[in-house]
């Protein structure tokens, strides 16, 4: 049985959020066929309380608290050594040291980072002869750029170096690693451009739903009180993306919607909403709850989800989640880009205003429509998806370079 270890830059549980959907995921994918040591950060307290759930799926985990401020402050070093302030914002000896004694104690063959910074781990020529799989996600890069295009004076400053130290990065891992994935094929057709000299060796794996979690045939209760249909927006709401998506909902769209069915309620679920979100509940027809023990009774009462985000990248678990409650979506472009060409049977997709309150009323009422369903069951299975990361394993035990990463992800 191979040794991996597994480097996460958020503690993998709970999957409460778009990217720790994916490594949960992973990481049960690997602790049921693999010898798993796991090196995570923890950025909420509140996480802490599931050590005992990560425990269970690895053969030892070493989480290490991480402060916010504290990183932010550490990470302006990368503007006097050139580097991304992604970087120093993740370095921690405490992780290096365990990572190096744990490699060297417990035979480590294959190493798998998920997101580009946690790559520093393991780079340089004392790692080289490891089978290292980078798990991008998202070409962040790319994000930054996006940040950079909507901000203004020092903050686009910021951002623009951030996104072309990070690319240069990016660049660096996807040279050295034998395979780099991505969350969908557009995003990771977008990487070879950046960085075609490591084309071949650049693949993606669709994000999943667990659908047997995901059930509305599952008994549960309405936790919205009585009143008129409910559009619903789930996700972290200190994730700036999110708080813009709302924040443009609210102002630019909730109004025509009202405007047509004054009874309508537009309620944000998600942990850590900001000020800027909280204050949107001081708004008629809007409520923010925050923290929610479970998301699916929110999805499953709902009227319609919706998904207005201006930035987005792959394909986006709020989505299918929603859909794989039978609910209906109206997403923009950018959270719509990640599915699957079918998906217009699934998903209406909206991206100026009046556009989107129209799709919205449309939706409004309808009755539950099995085929949102099947579309995800068809189309995203978690197990179909990460078979693909356990071929890159097993044929890198063997000869990881004399077998191609798209070649290997292709004969799925």
């Amino acid at each position: 049985m191979h040794s991996v270890l597994f480097l996460v830059h958020r503690i993998p549980y709970p999957p409460n959020k778009g990217d720790k959907i994916r490594s949960y995921h992973l990481l049960r994918y690997l602790s049921g066929r693999y010898r798993v040591f796991l090196g995570a950060f923890v950025d909420d307290p509140f996480d802490f309380q599931y050590k005992p759930v990560v425990d269970g799926l690895c053969q030892e985990s070493l989480l290490i608290p991480i402060h916010s401020t504290r990183r932010k402050i550490a990470s302006l070093g990368g503007l006097l050594t050139g580097e991304a302030l992604s970087l120093p914002y993740y370095r921690n000896r405490q992780m290096q040291a365990w990572v190096d004694a744990t490699i060297e104690r417990e035979s480590i063959d294959t190493v798998v980072v998920f997101s580009s910074t946690m790559a520093q781990f393991v780079e340089g020529d004392r790692h080289a002869a490891l089978n290292r799989i980078a798990d991008f996600v998202d070409v962040d890069s790319d994000k930054w750029a996006q940040y950079a295009a909507r901000a203004s004076g020092p903050r686009a400053w910021i951002y623009r170096r951030e996104a072309a130290a990070l690319q240069k990065y990016e660049r660096a891992v996807a040279r050295s690693f034998d395979a780099t994935l991505l969350v969908t094929q557009s995003e990771a057709d977008l990487f070879r451009r950046i960085a075609p000299e490591s084309a071949r060796r650049i693949s993606h794996f669709d994000n999943g739903v667990d659908t047997e979690y995901f059930d509305p045939a599952l008994a549960m209760d309405s936790p919205y009180a009585p009143g008129g249909p409910v559009i619903v927006f789930t996700g972290a709401m200190d994730y700036w993306p999110n708080v813009e998506a709302v924040q443009w909902f609210v102002a630019d769209v909730l109004p025509t919607v009202r405007a047509s069915r004054a009874d309508v309620r537009f309620v944000i679920v998600g942990s850590n909403p900001t000020e800027a979100v909280v204050s949107l509940g001081r708004q008629a027809g809007v409520e923010v709850t925050g923290r929610v023990p479970d998301v699916r009774p929110y999805l499953r009462y709902a009227d319609v989800a919706v998904a207005p985000l201006r930035i987005a990248r792959g394909i986006q678990n709020k989505v299918l989640e929603a859909l794989a409650m039978a609910r209906p979506v109206v997403c923009s472009g950018p959270a719509a880009e990640g599915l699957r060409d079918s998906a217009d049977i699934a998903a209406a997709t909206a991206d100026d205003a009046p556009d989107f309150a129209r799709k919205v009323l449309a939706a409004l009422g309808g009755a539950e429509r099995p085929s949102y369903r099947e579309f995800v069951l068809r189309h995203y299975s978690w197990e179909s998806q990460l078979e693909k990361v356990g071929h890159l394993i097993d044929r890198g035990a063997v000869s990881v370079r004399c077998v191609d990463a798209a070649d290997v992800l292709s004969a799925e």
